[in-house]
C-alpha cells in the first residue's frame, strides 16, 4: 500500500462577480486581543479557518457546555434513543439543588415536562435545571449523560476538552475546552443536524411555567443571519461566546472567550462574526454529490470508484482578490475491495494561497464489490497489457 498523490486542478483565477451588497450599522473588525483574548473565526461551508488567536488555550465554558448536552439530544434523537415528546418528571433531589439556581427555566418541583421544552428552555435561557433533568430523564443519570457527552465528543474530533456536567456549573475545573473544539462541535451540530439546529437554536424569547425571559446572545437580531449559538460567563474564565450565522449558503462559527467584561464580549463578537462575511467571499467547487475524482480499486469488480463529497465543496477567498488554489487527492490506495458506498475512503486537499490549508473527507459515490475469479483474470491480464 502506498500514500497516493494525485494533482487534480491548478485554478489560477477564481472571478468575483457578487457585489458586496448593503451593509448593516454593525463595526466589521477582528476583536482587540482586550476583549477577546481567545478569537476563532470558521467557515463550517468550507471547513476552513478565516481566523485564530490562542485557540487551543483551555478555558472553563460554563454555560457553552450546554452545547454539548445539546448535541448529544440532537445524536440521540437521529438514533432513536430520544424523542421530542417524550415527557419526564422532576426528582425531588434535583428540584431542591437546581431551583432557581443561576438561570433556569423555572420547572415547578411537579412538573411534567417533555424533551422539546427542556431543550428549548437550554438553547434559550440557559436552564440549569432542564438540562439535568433532561440528563437524568435520558441517560437514567447525571454520570451517565456526562459520560455519553464525553464519548461523543471524543467521537468527533474534540481532542482537548473533558465535561463533568451536563450545565456547566462550577465543577472545580473538571470542566474544560478550547476555541479549536468548540468550533468541532458546532459544525457537527449544524451539519448533521440542520433542521433540529433550526427548531431548538436561536430563538429569541422563551415564556414557560408563565413566566418570560429572553435570549442573552448578543448576535441574533443584530447581526444579519445570526441564530447563535450559547453565552457562557465564570468569575475565574470571563464571558465567552459560540456563535454562528448564514449567509448566502455560507456559515460562519466564532468563539470569542475570556473576555474580562460581557459588553466586549458582546461587542467583539457582533464585529467579529461581521468582519468574516464582509471580508471572505464563499465560492462552490463541487456541488453536492458531485464527482471530484475517481480512486483506483484492487481486487473489485470494477478498477475505480467515483468520489464525491457529499455536501459539496466551498471554498472561502479574500473579497476582491484572485488567489492560486490548487486541489490535490489523498487516500491510502489502490482501495481494496469491497468498498461500500458513502464510506469515507478519500480526502480531498485544498490549498489557496495565503491561506491556511484545509481538507474535506470524500466518500465512494457507490458499491463496488469484489471481483469474480473471470474478472479477476481480465484485471490482470489487462494489466499485464498495459
Amino acid at each position: 500500500m502506498r500514500n497516493r498523490l494525485m494533482s487534480l486542478a491548478l485554478l489560477t483565477t477564481i472571478l468575483i462577480a457578487t457585489p458586496l451588497g448593503a451593509q448593516n450599522k454593525v463595526t466589521a473588525r477582528i476583536p482587540d486581543v482586550q476583549d477577546a483574548p481567545i478569537a476563532y473565526l470558521l467557515d463550517t461551508s468550507s471547513g476552513q479557518v478565516l481566523y485564530e488567536r490562542d485557540i487551543d488555550r483551555r478555558f472553563m465554558p460554563a454555560s457553552i457546555t450546554k452545547v454539548m448536552t445539546t448535541f448529544l439530544a440532537f445524536e440521540w434523537m437521529e438514533e432513536g434513543r430520544l424523542f421530542p415528546q417524550q415527557v419526564y418528571g422532576v426528582r425531588p433531589d434535583t428540584f431542591r439543588k437546581w431551583n432557581r439556581k443561576g438561570s433556569t427555566m423555572f420547572l415547578p418541583a411537579d412538573a411534567r415536562v417533555t424533551v422539546d421544552d427542556l431543550l428549548h428552555g437550554i438553547t434559550t435561557v440557559s436552564a440549569n435545571d432542564g438540562a439535568v433533568v433532561l440528563a437524568e430523564g435520558a441517560a437514567g443519570s447525571v454520570e451517565d449523560w456526562v459520560a455519553a457527552m464525553n464519548s461523543r465528543a471524543h467521537a468527533i474530533g474534540m481532542s482537548n476538552s473533558h465535561f463533568g456536567t451536563p450545565n456547566g456549573w462550577m465543577d472545580g475545573g473538571k470542566t474544560f475546552v478550547t476555541a479549536r473544539d468548540l468550533g468541532t462541535l458546532a459544525q457537527a451540530m449544524v451539519t448533521r443536524h440542520p433542521s433540529k439546529y433550526r427548531h431548538f437554536v436561536g430563538a429569541t424569547g422563551l415564556k414557560y411555567n408563565g413566566i418570560e425571559q429572553r435570549n442573552h446572545d448578543p448576535i441574533s437580531g443584530v447581526v444579519e443571519g445570526a441564530d447563535g449559538i450559547k453565552t457562557g460567563f465564570t468569575n475565574q474564565a470571563g464571558y465567552g461566546f459560540l456563535g454562528s450565522a448564514k449567509r448566502n449558503g455560507q456559515r460562519l462559527v466564532m468563539v470569542v472567550a475570556a473576555s474580562p467584561t460581557g459588553r466586549g464580549r458582546n461587542k467583539a463578537a457582533r464585529e467579529f462574526i461581521e468582519w468574516g462575511f464582509r471580508n471572505f467571499e464563499s465560492r462552490v467547487l463541487f456541488g453536492e454529490g458531485e464527482r471530484v475524482a475517481s480512486a483506483q480499486v484492487q481486487d473489485g469488480g470494477v478498477s475505480e470508484v467515483r468520489l464525491i463529497a457529499p455536501r459539496g465543496v466551498r471554498i472561502s477567498i479574500p473579497r476582491g482578490s484572485n488567489p492560486d488554489v490548487s486541489l490535490s487527492l489523498r487516500y491510502e490506495g489502490p482501495l481494496q475491495a469491497p468498498v461500500a458506498k458513502g464510506e469515507e475512503v478519500a480526502e480531498l486537499v485544498v490549498s489557496i494561497a495565503g491561506m491556511p490549508q484545509h481538507r474535506v473527507p470524500l466518500v465512494a459515490g457507490e458499491e463496488v464489490i469484489e471481483a469474480t475469479a473471470l474478472q479477476r483474470v481480465f484485471n490482470a491480464f489487462k494489466g499485464w497489457a498495459t
